[in-house]
């Protein structure tokens, strides 16, 4: 069995221009390429399995494979332990998977063949409902704009 390798990538500025980095554990494949292990919380665009070329000098990276997860990540201005006792099973019922649970955020990884509509339901049924959560995906929409899909599930969606 490999061993899981940490990597930093980076996940934007703060105000002062620092750059703010998110490490991530990674099998490291033959040809140096990496595979996430999980989800990321803050670098767009990815999801856990996804195989990337890391950059190690600016902490960029360019994806060589996806994964067809889905990155979703929940976040609560208050305890997030409500939404996620109500969550977890019923996305762990589609085959998603919690990656990373924190006071005040989840992130999962859940297969696109799952289907937006269900998994966007079960999230609408519990997320946003007291005023103090949202969700949002993390590799769906164009990281420099947030708007634009990318479209990257066509190609695993379409019939064989």
């Amino acid at each position: 069995m490999q061993a899981l390798h940490v990597i930093e990538l980076l996940a934007g500025y703060d105000p002062s221009g620092k750059p703010i980095v998110e490490k991530l554990q990674v099998d490291v494949l033959e040809d140096n390429s990496c595979q996430l292990v999980r989800s990321p919380a803050f670098i767009k665009g990815l999801a856990g399995g996804d195989v990337i070329k890391l950059n190690k000098e600016d902490k960029q990276f360019e994806i060589q494979r996806r994964s067809g997860n889905l990155a979703i990540v929940v976040f609560s201005r208050g305890d997030i332990n409500t939404l996620a006792e109500q969550l977890i099973p019923e996305l762990e019922k589609l085959g998603g998977q919690l990656d990373t649970e924190t006071e005040r955020m989840l992130v999962f990884s859940i297969h696109v063949s799952c289907g937006f509509e269900k998994i966007e339901a079960i999230l609408n049924q519990y997320v946003g409902r007291d005023g103090q959560s949202a969700w949002q995906y993390g590799n769906v929409y164009d990281p420099t704009d947030g708007t634009t899909p990318l479209n990257w599930w066509h190609e695993i969606l379409k019939p064989q």
